[in-house]
């Protein structure tokens, strides 16, 4: 059996198969989205009082095909969050499409935020690791600051609505509210826009953080090391000792640094808005999967289902009918969709996560080889 399991093709990516797999669960759950179904675990907290709205059909239930315009203003909401994910009685509501993508479009955004500041905190690893005291203070610092001061500051927003905003009271968009902050910078807030008390003196403080972050990851490196040569000497020592101090010193004039710091600068200050963006892209694979889900159910299984001739043929027709959408969900949703999704996570991970700290630095490898040394290239 050892045989059998060792020429197993999907044997390398077994782990990666199990955490796609826990994931979709996961967020399956979050979403309370299972095939465009929803499951009511915990207990829905609207309750609808007039029936006569909704449509109350003979047998006694909320007919399913009524609209329902979830208002959470009046008798029908009783105030109590759904405990974990979103409620199921969303999955009836005419607006339900404009609710559950600004909640998705948020989810992205904070998770964007995440890995990029994990991102950060790894490259101050691997100055810390590498003896580069002065890429600490002239790069991580500066970095870190400025992307919490403005993609930071979006979810501290994002949070705050949550939390403090409800239904009688304004809703700001968020997006304007990081636009003014730059265009209407230390103006008065909108009518409407307002969030929090002194909202206008505590964006302006940001935005000065900001901007001073830019010529801090500029100009800070290359003066320094200019003013102090030997913080220079120390700062591009190789890890392992080997090289010519001259060359070195050559290698990294105080021109040379400042082009590098410029490029880094400029890249990173354009892909704090660029990268989140990015992100989005969760939104949008997540909504694409929403909808064909949606299609598969309500135009094949629903449709079959729906379907009555007679006892005999009944039967028949709910064999063929779940096949074919049993078919088509694992070809198209599991199989299309899943690598997709794994397509996108994984670009996500090599530029927009791995651009914050992977530095692609070190030796060449040479493996041993006689013909190499008796030509002699080992030495050279």
């Amino acid at each position: 059996s050892s045989g059998i399991n060792a020429e197993w093709p999907l044997r390398p990516g077994r782990y990666i198969i199990m955490m796609n797999g826990l994931f979709a669960v996961y967020a399956g759950f979050l979403y309370n989205d299972i095939f465009s179904l929803s499951i009511n675990i915990f207990g829905s907290s609207w309750q609808p009082t007039n029936y006569t709205r909704y449509e109350k059909n003979s047998s006694h239930y909320i007919n399913p095909d009524a609209i329902y315009g979830l208002d959470p203003i009046g008798d029908e909401y009783n105030g109590d969050p759904y405990l974990f994910g979103i409620d199921p009685f969303w999955n009836l509501a005419e607006n339900k499409l404009t609710f559950v993508n600004s909640y998705k479009m948020k989810l992205a955004v904070i998770l964007g935020l995440t890995q990029m500041t994990f991102g950060l905190i790894l490259s101050f690893f691997n100055y810390k690791f590498k003896g580069k005291t002065l890429n600490i203070y002239c790069t991580f610092l500066p970095q870190m600051i400025f992307l919490q001061c403005l993609i930071g500051y979006l979810v501290f927003m994002i949070f705050f609505k949550w939390f403090a905003c409800d239904a009688t009271t304004d809703q700001p968009s968020l997006l304007i509210c990081l636009i003014n902050m730059f265009l209407k910078f230390a103006g008065e807030i909108d009518e409407g826009m307002q969030l929090y008390p002194m909202q206008r003196y505590i964006q302006a403080a940001l935005v000065v953080v900001a901007v001073i972050c830019v010529p801090w990851m500029f100009v800070a490196k290359p003066i320094i090391e200019h003013m102090y040569p030997r913080v220079r000497q120390a700062n591009y020592q190789q890890f392992d000792n080997e090289g010519d101090d001259e060359e070195e010193e050559e290698d990294h004039g105080m021109m040379d640094v400042m082009v590098h710091q410029g490029i880094e600068t400029i890249e990173f200050t354009l892909g704090c808005i660029s990268n989140t963006a990015s992100y989005l892209r969760l939104w949008a694979l997540s909504l694409a999967h929403a909808e064909l889900s949606e299609v598969l159910w309500s135009m094949v299984m629903q449709a079959g289902l729906g379907m009555d001739i007679n006892k005999y043929v009944n039967p028949i027709l709910i064999i063929v009918t779940f096949s074919f959408w049993a078919v088509l969900t694992v070809a198209i949703l599991i199989v299309m969709e899943g690598l997709s999704a794994f397509l996108h996570a994984l670009r996500l991970h090599w530029v927009e996560f791995q651009n914050k700290f992977y530095e692609g630095e070190g030796h060449l490898f040479a493996p041993f080889s006689f013909e190499r040394m008796l030509n002699g290239a080992d030495d050279e």
